[in-house]
């Protein structure tokens, strides 16, 4: 089974745990994604550029199947035939290549057999409000559309995330002063997000979430959990 989404901690819980330093890290290589292991770093970003022909094949698909979405549990040796299935199209070789070159990355790097993997098409925000996720490590990449935002860890107002928030807008409720501490990953980029089920991370979680969409505009968003 793929892990949960998302975890909604108690707010007098976060407002009385210890202050933890966390901080960011980028590289424009995929060995980048080692550093993810210091304890200090909960977001570690591949800026990677996607070639035209993938962006070509994920703009298509898209459009094609704007409801698209498939769930399922993948290893590296399997994870190329099981996508190939779930596009249904043979056009899709270099997407689908390139989905399983992350899968056998990620579980090379978390020493896993399997992998959680959903590929959904989103026409608006999948959860739009910030929240952290009850995960150990989860892979995101966007594929088509804008990307996904985030939080330092320092900018956050942690008392303000889910039930915190008394169900008022992320601009209002105050878990973030300025509108400049919201950051965005670049479509292709590849991050690892810590959650907060990550050894020695709980109260560290990066607070994330999915970016508006425009009327018309759309997503095709990868993600992968570790899988029980």
């Amino acid at each position: 089974m793929i892990s949960a989404s998302a975890t909604t901690l108690d707010p007098q819980t976060k407002a009385d745990a210890p202050v933890k330093k966390r901080r960011s890290l980028q590289g424009v290589e995929p060995s980048v994604f080692g550093d993810i292991y210091q304890e200090d770093v909960n977001i570690v970003t591949w800026q990677r550029r996607l070639s035209e022909t993938i962006k070509t094949s994920a703009s298509t698909f898209v459009i094609s199947n704007p409801t698209f979405q498939t769930v399922m549990t993948v290893s590296p040796q399997t994870v190329l035939s099981s996508i190939r299935d779930a596009l249904g199209s043979t056009e899709q070789g270099e997407l689908t290549e390139n989905i399983a070159e992350l899968v056998d990355m990620y579980c090379c790097l978390f020493d896993l057999k399997r992998a959680g993997l959903r590929l959904t098409a989103l026409n608006k925000a999948m959860c739009p409000k910030f929240h952290v996720d009850g995960v150990p490590c989860r892979l995101v990449t966007t594929y088509q559309g804008v990307a996904t935002q985030w939080l330092p860890h320092q900018a956050v107002n942690r008392s303000k995330l889910g039930a915190g928030s008394h169900g008022i807008a992320d601009n209002e409720s105050g878990i973030y002063q300025h509108e400049s501490d919201i950051q965005q990953l670049n479509c292709g980029d590849v991050a690892l997000l810590k959650g907060e089920n990550w050894h020695g991370n709980k109260h560290a979680g990066l607070v994330h979430r999915s970016p508006a969409l425009a009327d018309g505009d759309y997503r095709l968003l990868l993600t992968l959990d570790f899988s029980d």
